[in-house]
């Protein structure tokens, strides 16, 4: 009993104890396994590692590279004494004749300043004279850029004081020979690549620059790939040449400037991320320049800039201003799915003929952010395919406009809007319902019997909500879609008698719109309703001139004189001539604005007038004219209220006396009646009498006031809408 009361307070220390250790163990970070692995560190380079790896290149894509990939280099002023032997040594490796020799600094870290000036061999700009150690190639490629700096030289001795000769003949550039490998390198210094001529590759895929890069005034020969590069400070690549691609994607920028550069194939900056202002103003793009899904965080600057190829911008957000100014779009600009939250200006761009800019899905909010260009001008290039999808980008597009009383541009894009609207009239009349059409009826569209069976499954399962939904069936292809996208419909299936009316009333609304598009751009030309006017008046003049004058031939003629003929068939050519150009002018299809009034003032006057020539004239007062005029009063009148044919009452007949035959100046009455009843406002009061008028020609006179009613609305409305302080108090009352 005593040894074990002896040996209890040993137990539970050991207990303690033992239960202390466990907690300890357990409260202690278990590493992941990645951390585990240590990390070798990068090993220092000295002057023997680097002399062992001058004796020894290896090979890389079929040329000598000097290996320094995974190294720590210190070019430091502290290690002045390594610095000071690392710059001659690499120069004369790399500046042998013969064959070009690599640079590999893959996955290395230089510290201090790095200067590629004093590893490559100085060429001069100017003159003849190159040093024999370059190739055929390599010289050609460097006379390439001369001939270029001699043209520059010689327009600036054109415009400026002529300069020193010995003074153009000592500049020289830096030719680097030899590929450079850059892949996951880190530069903790500033980065000097300035006024350098790389004749090969640049692989720089991740690179880092801690401090500033400078490449100003650097010539790319072959393709160059700073994909997922960080440019933790300033980036300069100001006034360089990339004569082949060039990539940037992926790439963070901070403050960058590219500005009077050359980009003479594609240039890729696809998500790149610019964190600071970003200046690509003066560049010239002569590939495609593709800015897809990029973010600016500052400001975007391309003025003056000049876009030879497409210009891709497709889901790129815009925090701050984006300026486009004095830009030239060769091609089309495409801003699919782009943001722009402050402020987007186009001030003085130009657009080459076919080039626009691509809108669809555009993120745009008029009470925050503006888009600004030229007024009159940059509504004519906006565009979007499709109205499904871009109502509301189009509304706020126009309400844009209309506050920064640009009213040609929103009215442009009011017309796009209801040129879109339609397109989708067109096919709600003309198109095949994909969720009721047979399949014999799909066929005849354009789907195989594979495709035409896999729209019928799908529909009994879930109705199509709109076409693009058949690129989800696997047996649709692009092409096929892309074929028959413009005849098919989708909307719920309903009664055959219904789908009729439902057409029917689609169709008219169809025709009203067309016509509001083809004769005043919906409201939106003044020019062009006037010119619609001076057709249609001047036909009109010269049908009441005809049933007017020429009545009959026998027994006694009735008819008009050849001079008055002549006459009225020149004022009619002029008046006519003076419409059609406005329409041509005005008008974007000239020649179905003019169909359009053929076939709304041509049939049925047509049809009067067989009608009445066909039955003949017999009744009294046939020797007298039927439009008569009121004399006691001349003057400019508003002839709105005013109907064609005079009152049944002997008081106003007296006052209407018929107009006279006899005078040479008698024909201008007829256009005078013809204007008067179309635009409801003249000088002088003609009108029809009340007796003795054959009812055709009252028809007639009563059609042309009808149709004259129609276009003062229509006339009044344009006005309306193109006035800009009476667009403002209609729109924003």
């Amino acid at each position: 009993m005593r040894s074990l009361l002896a040996i209890f307070p040993r137990l539970i220390s050991s207990f303690l104890a033992l239960l202390l250790f466990f907690l300890l163990l357990f409260s202690i970070p278990i590493p992941p396994a990645s951390a585990a692995i240590a990390q070798p560190d990068k090993i220092p380079l000295t002057l023997d590692l680097l002399q062992d790896k001058l004796r020894n290149p290896i090979q890389s894509d079929g040329l000598p590279t000097i290996d320094l990939h995974g190294l720590l280099i210190d070019l430091r002023p502290e290690n002045q004494a390594f610095r000071d032997q690392f710059y001659p040594l690499l120069q004369a490796q790399l500046q042998k004749p013969g064959t070009p020799v690599g640079l590999d600094l893959s996955y290395s870290e230089i510290q201090g300043d790095f200067q590629i000036s004093l590893l490559g061999l100085r060429a001069p700009l100017y003159g003849q004279a190159l040093s024999p150690i370059f190739s055929p190639t390599e010289q050609e490629q460097l006379q390439r850029d001369r001939r270029r700096l001699s043209q520059l030289g010689k327009l600036s001795k054109s415009l400026l004081a002529t300069p020193n000769d010995s003074a153009s003949t000592s500049l020289q550039i830096t030719a680097f020979r030899g590929p450079l490998k850059l892949m996951q390198t880190r530069f903790t210094g500033d980065a000097d690549f300035t006024n350098t001529f790389f004749l090969n590759r640049i692989e720089a895929q991740s690179v880092q620059f801690a401090q500033t890069s400078d490449w100003s005034q650097t010539r790319f020969s072959q393709a160059t790939s700073f994909a997922g590069a960080i440019f933790g400070r300033d980036a300069r690549f100001r006034s360089s040449i990339f004569f082949s691609k060039v990539g940037f994607d992926q790439a963070q920028f901070e403050e960058v400037t590219f500005q009077s550069s050359e980009f003479q194939s594609t240039a890729n900056f696809n998500r790149a991320v610019f964190r600071q202002n970003a200046n690509f103003s003066r560049i010239q793009w002569q590939g495609n320049a593709d800015f897809a899904q990029t973010r600016w965080l500052a400001q975007a600057m391309f003025s003056r800039s000049t876009f030879s190829e497409s210009f891709f911008l497709a889901d790129a957000v815009f925090e701050k201003t984006a300026l486009f100014r004095e830009v030239r779009f060769n091609k089309p600009v495409n801003l699919r799915g782009a943001a722009i939250l402050e402020r987007a200006e186009f001030g003085y761009a130009s657009f080459a003929k076919g080039a626009y800019l691509n809108v669809p899905g555009l993120r745009f909010d008029s009470d925050r952010a503006k888009i600004v260009g030229n007024p009159g001008h940059i509504g004519k290039y906006i565009s979007v395919p499709t109205l499904q999808g871009n109502e509301n980008l189009l509304r706020e597009l126009i309400r844009n406009f209309r506050r920064l009383e640009q009213i040609p541009d929103a009215n442009q894009l009011d017309y796009t809007r209801e040129g879109l609207r339609l397109r989708e009239m067109r096919q709600q009349v003309f198109g095949t319902n994909i969720n009721a059409a047979s399949v014999a009826q799909l066929s005849r569209l354009g789907f195989s019997a594979e495709q035409a069976a896999q729209i019928v499954q799908r529909r009994h399962q879930v109705p199509f909500r709109n076409p693009t939904e058949l690129l989800s069936l696997g047996a649709v292809d692009l092409a096929t879609f892309i074929n028959v996208r413009d005849r098919i419909i989708a909307k719920d299936p309903t009664s055959s008698g219904r789908e009729v009316w439902n057409r029917i009333s689609t169709g008219l609304s169809y025709i009203g719109l067309g016509l509001l598009l083809l004769l005043s751009r919906y409201g939106t030309n003044n020019w062009l309703i006037f010119g619609v006017g001076l057709v249609v008046g001047a036909y009109f003049g010269v049908l009441f001139w005809l049933v007017d004058r020429w009545r009959r031939i026998t027994p006694t003629p009735i008819l008009p004189t050849p001079t008055e003929t002549i006459w009225v068939m020149s004022g009619y050519s002029v008046l006519t001539l003076a419409g059609f150009s406005a329409v041509f002018r005005n008008s974007d299809y000239p020649l179905m604005t003019l169909a359009s009034i053929a076939a709304i003032v041509i049939p049925v006057p047509l049809v009067l007038l067989i009608l009445l020539y066909r039955q003949g004239r017999y009744h009294p007062k046939l020797a007298e004219s039927y439009f008569t005029e009121e004399g006691s009063l001349r003057q400019i009148r508003i002839l709105i209220g005013r109907l064609p044919v005079i009152p049944s009452h002997e008081m106003f007949r007296e006052r209407y006396m018929p107009i006279l035959w006899d005078r040479r100046w008698g024909w201008l009455n007829y256009f005078d009646f013809s204007f008067n009843n179309l635009l409801k406002f003249g000088f002088n009061d003609i009108r029809l009498r009340d007796q003795y008028l054959p009812g055709l020609i009252t028809t007639l006179v009563w059609y042309q006031w009808t149709l004259g009613f129609l276009y003062i609305a229509l006339f009044l409305w344009t006005l309306s809408r193109t006035i800009p302080g009476l667009n403002l108090l209609i729109y924003f009352k």
